[in-house]
């Protein structure tokens, strides 16, 4: 995952990639969630199922792009097949897609997993105190 994002963003960026995912991982889950209780066909129930799931992981921010490109290529795929309302699907797509690229942001789980870690390393004792072979 480090080697996808140099750095995750904090401080405003990272505050709006949070937004992002927050409003986009609940607008997929809202519509799938719908489908995968229904009596729908087995296709539609799998692809509802996996478009919940990958919701959950974009609002968690874990795998964020993995999640992002299964939510971008289903949601564009059902606004190819004449979904309820492409506009949404659309938009949806358009954002995962998006966050698949940009990354999750410092507050994600990704960045708690894969950030860069700071160590801190305990101060150099000074010359006078170390003892010398003679």
């Amino acid at each position: 995952m480090r080697r996808l994002f140099s750095s995750f963003a904090g401080s405003w960026p990272g505050a709006g990639l949070l937004l992002l995912r927050l409003v986009v991982g609940s607008v997929v889950l809202f519509g799938a969630g719908s489908k995968v209780w229904s009596a729908a066909p087995l296709q539609t129930t799998l692809t509802s199922a996996s478009l919940a799931g990958s919701g959950l992981l974009l609002i968690a921010g874990l795998w964020t792009p993995l999640a992002g490109t299964a939510v971008a290529a289903i949601e564009i795929l059902q606004v190819l097949t004449m979904a309820v309302d492409p506009l949404v699907c659309l938009m949806a797509g358009t954002v995962g897609g998006a966050l698949a690229m940009l990354g999750p942001g410092r507050w994600s789980v990704d960045a708690h997993l894969f950030g860069w870690k700071r160590i801190e390393a305990p101060p150099r004792r000074s010359s006078s105190n170390v003892p010398t072979a003679e």
